[in-house]
């Protein structure tokens, strides 16, 4: 029973230890990503071992399915809570018949932005989403005037 429980804290830290090196591999420098891997992978070494135990293939994977399914949701849960705002930049085209409108909803909604006239029959507006709600805000403002969008994220200097 206690090579069972062993088995199964092991396989939980192996699968939190292979999400982070697979986030870190993706988001990380050369120097972060291969220390994560190579500390996963001497781990890993651990892992092979208690693998090739001698207790039946149904309760391994049955084992290995739970922990996978619970070490990445925590994993992809921590990296939810850890994730900050960043900026966006919403561009967009407005008729000019609209753009009193626009602005309007855009100052009920404390949404920063500003605007070019004059460019034939369209006005560009350049608004500046700090927040998700910012931007599930424009999004829906946008799409009650039928307006093409296209959005950039901000980058760290």
């Amino acid at each position: 029973m206690t090579f069972l429980i062993t088995f199964i804290v092991l396989s939980i830290i192996n699968v939190v230890f292979s999400t982070i090196r697979s986030i870190t591999t993706i988001k990380s420098g050369k120097t972060v990503a291969s220390l994560i891997s190579g500390g996963y992978f001497a781990f890993y070494n651990v892992m092979l071992i208690y693998t090739v135990a001698e207790f039946p293939m149904w309760q391994k994977c049955l084992i290995t399915f739970v922990c996978n399914v619970v070490g990445v949701w925590i994993v992809k849960f921590v990296e939810e809570k850890m994730k900050k705002d960043r900026l966006w930049k919403v561009e967009t085209t407005v008729l000019y018949k609209d753009v009193e409108s626009v602005c309007e909803l855009l100052n009920k909604t404390r949404i920063s932005y500003n605007y070019i006239e004059g460019v034939g029959k369209y006005t560009i507006f350049n608004i500046f989403c700090a927040t998700q709600g910012q931007s599930t805000a424009v999004k829906e403002i946008l799409k009650a005037y039928n307006v093409k969008y296209f959005v950039s994220e901000s980058k760290t200097l």
